[in-house]
């Protein structure tokens, strides 16, 4: 009898069922052990809920930004007097359903392909019992809502567990007026002032999001700028649109504790300044879900903030046990998680495999602009990391831009010198998300300046700007050379 590789996979987030996928595809009897329903925080409180309802607000920001400029006429009965009033409004609770909607079906999607690759899918909680089994096994005990439990047997196991929304113990969320990200989306009603505590990408998405919505945002951010860990020129701009579309952005201020009074939420800072609004959503980073599930005494590692030692590929300090996605603190994004946790089955699984490369991950940032990046950064070439050139071109000169109305944003490469290799870039512009999948082809191929520069592109478009940049890194390139 042909002996079967036991896979166990604790955790359906992008981890997971990506692990789930590969594994089955290459033959291996596959169970996935998942509490909330497969997709994880990502499709049903995270990735895809609140890139649903950024694209209400880009509809918003688009409209208010451009409808006069581009000579489109609203007709419209607000009397004269009101004539400045919003003319387009929104139906936070419509939103909010096809949100849910949209998420749930997702994760349906998800379990169906699993399933239908020849995993089992098991509702429960899964720990890892400590000792392994001498012929080299583990268990993995899974309790099931009602209190049974099961006990699975693995050749491997794959920690895919994801994170929760860290919290501030003055400023726990009651889910009402004082929110984490995961809660927004029971709203009914759009928040008239809304303060949002923490500048990352998390709040910075929400802050730009529920402005372009209509409500008076406030954001709190204990860094001097919005966005420290993005490129500096584009956080800049980011910045400037904030503030420039009524944002109140307060910089270095850091929030100490928040509370209800009344129908009102009082967030008071660190130097005793008191700031109010409707309603508060803390975006103040995550917190790995490590705990209670038995990794520290099956002999799995953790760092200080809980996350899991990992390799670059996938392998945790204990034998037969992997890990994958926000438990790990590698990269917080969903393609870094699937990437993971395929890593970790081709490798288990005797699979060709390459070793994870952050260099090559592309991010981006769903504000609006959005901020879209690859590769080695701006932050990198200033400290010496990396010796490269750098070439910066504002989408104003861009034909297309200038059609559609669009005055903020750029197009940033950085190469090295001799070579033109491609090592990194930015892209702050409407859907960045799109245009930075060339630069990434580029740095994940050491592509050259000189052949980026040398491919064509439409005219008029705004990937025109990629090419156009390019040249101008491969001239200065020539230039210096003769």
């Amino acid at each position: 009898m042909e002996y079967v590789t036991r896979i166990v996979i604790i955790g359906g987030g992008p981890g997971g069922y990506e692990a789930a996928l590969v594994a089955a595809q290459l033959g291996a009897e596959v169970t996935v052990v998942d509490c909330d329903g497969l997709g994880g925080a990502s499709v049903l409180t995270d990735c895809v809920p609140s890139k649903t309802l950024i694209a209400t607000a880009e509809v918003m920001t688009t409209f208010d930004s451009s409808y006069e400029e581009l000579g489109i006429i609203v007709a419209d009965d607000t009397p004269h007097i009101e004539q400045a009033a919003r003319v387009v409004g929104v139906d936070l609770g419509k939103v909010n359903r096809r949100v849910k909607r949209l998420a749930l079906a997702q994760s349906h999607d998800i379990t169906a392909s699993v399933t239908r690759a020849g995993a089992r899918v098991l509702r429960g909680r899964g720990r890892l019992e400590p000792n392994q089994a001498p012929d080299g096994s583990r268990r993995v005990i899974v309790r099931a809502a009602d209190g049974s439990e099961e006990t699975l047997v693995a050749d491997a196991v794959l920690v895919a567990t994801g994170a929760h929304p860290r919290e501030i113990p003055d400023a726990l969320p009651d889910g009402e007026r004082i929110l984490n990200w995961t809660q927004v989306y029971d709203l009914d009603e759009l928040p008239e002032e809304l303060i949002v505590v923490g500048s990352g990408v998390t709040g910075a998405e929400f802050a730009g999001a529920y402005q372009a919505l209509g409500s008076k945002v406030t954001l709190v951010s204990s860094r001097d700028r919005v966005l420290p860990g993005e490129d500096p020129d584009a956080a800049a701009v980011l910045e400037d649109v904030f503030r420039r579309r009524g944002m109140n952005v307060m910089a270095r201020s850091r929030a100490q504790s928040a509370k209800r009074v009344g129908d009102r939420v009082e967030v008071t800072l660190a130097d005793g300044r008191v700031i109010t609004g409707t309603h508060c959503l803390m975006a103040v980073g995550s917190i790995p879900n490590t705990a209670g599930i038995g990794l520290e005494e099956a002999g799995v590692r953790l760092k200080e903030s809980g996350h899991i030692h990992t390799d670059r590929v996938s392998r945790t300090s204990a034998p037969g046990v992997y890990a994958a996605g926000d438990c790990t603190g590698v990269l917080a994004l969903a393609s870094v998680a699937a990437m993971q946790g395929r890593i970790a089955m081709y490798h288990f699984l005797g699979d060709a495999v390459a070793p994870l490369n952050l260099k090559a991950v592309s991010a981006n940032v769903f504000t609006d602009p959005e901020i879209a990046t690859v590769g080695y950064t701006q932050a990198d070439v200033d400290s010496g990391k990396i010796d490269a050139r750098m070439v910066k071109l504002p989408l104003l000169r861009n034909p297309r831009a200038k059609m559609q109305g669009i005055r903020d944003g750029f197009v940033k490469l950085f190469c090295r010198p001799g070579t033109g290799i491609v090592v990194g870039g930015v892209v702050v512009a409407p859907r960045a998300s799109e245009l930075i999948h060339p630069i990434s082809l580029a740095v994940d191929n050491s592509l050259t300046v000189e052949q980026i520069a040398n491919a064509f592109t439409v005219y008029p478009s705004l990937s025109g700007s990629l090419a156009e940049v390019a040249r101008q890194l491969h001239s200065r390139k020539t230039q210096r050379e003769a």
